[in-house]
């Protein structure tokens, strides 16, 4: 009998810490102190600990971590912010909530982040009107795996570019030893409950080092205003929730041995598959220098959606993150690209699958996951290859 294998499973995930999570509910039941509580500040504080970070700022939501940096940075009609294609709606959707434009510039094939080359391209083109309108550059952390931010800082700063990292997936990542959160202008998280570290609701944090900015962001969540009823700018209403911060402050006690246990899972994966199907499957990599926190364990594979329905036959869950990029999506059509503008992501989109790896998963889950796709890839393998006119180009490569 196959064993349900889920690709997420909160609820087992809450009832681990269950005991404490009521304490922790309790108290802040009894406080009374519902909004930007005592929890919210000692969560603050120990997020921009373990981020190694000066400041936190506490937020309503992970798309509110990122809208907040672009109000504090002023941005206007007229102006653009340069992210990817590839990711959770949120990047670019919190661009054009904040007035400017969307710009997309194509991800690195192995790592789904931000190409450096790529981003260097876009503005070495641009003539200098345009270079003045570019108020923020937007690198996102997919999946748990930090963008090559030493290259990207390199050519933000040979324009004089900030950096905002979307780092709602990568709580933990870390590059060249340092925390994702800290290796831009700032850091913006999300406390989604599917997240490593996730929220009974949503939730999210800026980290930075800026003194000044943290003390815009602290304003600019509270409409504007420092003393109650007067208001230095105008802002929005962001404020996290007591009990969130409390739940979250449970929560991020575990957070290290958390990832260490996705980290084992996908070794796991990898000690029985890599390099075994070339051309078929390729798995996620983690660069030297780099940490992995696997928000995500998100392979390529060629038919993808018929493997997704084979691996659902075998009980095990998965998920496509993301199936459509954000350049093709009815609500861009204005910004006038078109499919084949950015290949690589425009593959990622065709071939990426999500596999189990959180940390709540048994020894018979993860093995059972394993062997699912081990068969899966197996019988694709096995079946002779289709000809494509003009030949087709095998997963993994580059498109």
């Amino acid at each position: 009998m196959l064993t349900n294998v889920p690709l997420i499973n909160i609820a087992r995930q809450t009832t681990v810490i269950r005991a404490e999570l009521d304490e922790a509910i309790a108290r802040v039941l009894d406080s009374g102190q519902f909004i930007l509580g005592r929890e919210v500040t000692q969560l603050e504080e120990q997020i921009a600990d373990y981020c190694g970070a000066k400041f936190a700022i506490a937020c309503a939501s992970g798309s509110d971590a990122l809208l907040l940096p672009l109000l504090a940075l002023k941005v206007q009609p007229g102006d653009s912010v340069i992210t990817v294609p590839f990711t959770f709606f949120a990047s670019a959707g919190s661009i054009s909530r904040a007035g400017a434009r969307p710009v997309f510039v194509d991800i690195d094939h192995a790592t789904f982040n931000m190409d450096p080359a790529a981003l260097a391209a876009h503005l070495d083109s641009l003539p200098k009107s345009a270079l003045q309108r570019v108020k923020a550059i937007m690198p996102v952390h997919l999946f748990g795996h930090c963008a090559d931010m030493p290259e990207i800082n390199e050519v933000a700063g040979r324009y004089g570019i900030p950096v905002i990292e979307d780092a709602a997936q990568a709580i933990g990542a870390e590059c060249g030893g340092v925390k994702a959160g800290t290796l831009g202008y700032c850091g913006c998280f999300s406390f989604f409950p599917t997240k490593n570290l996730g929220a009974l609701g949503d939730g999210g944090v800026i980290t930075t080092n800026d003194p000044d900015l943290a003390a815009q962001l602290r304003l600019l969540r509270v409409h504007g205003s420092g003393t109650t009823y007067y208001h230095r700018m105008v802002g929005v209403n962001s404020r996290l929730d007591t009990l969130q911060a409390a739940a979250l402050l449970v929560k991020l006690k575990y957070l290290h041995e958390w990832t260490e246990t996705r980290r084992v899972h996908a070794a796991a994966y990898r000690a029985r598959l890599a390099g075994r199907f070339p051309g078929i499957l390729s798995l996620p990599v983690e660069r030297p220098g780099y940490r992995h926190i696997y928000n995500q364990f998100t392979i390529r594979i060629t038919c993808r959606d018929e493997a997704r329905s084979l691996l659902s036959q075998r009980g095990v869950g998965s998920a496509v993150y993301y199936p459509l990029p954000l350049h093709l999506q009815e609500c861009f059509a204005d910004l006038g690209y078109r499919r084949g503008d950015f290949p690589i992501s425009e593959a990622a989109a065709s071939e990426v699958l999500s596999l189990p790896v959180e940390q709540t998963l048994t020894n018979e889950e993860l093995i059972t996951a394993i062997n699912g796709v081990e068969s899966v890839v197996q019988s694709i393998a096995s079946r002779p290859a289709p000809q494509e006119p003009g030949g087709g180009v095998p997963v993994g490569s580059v498109r």
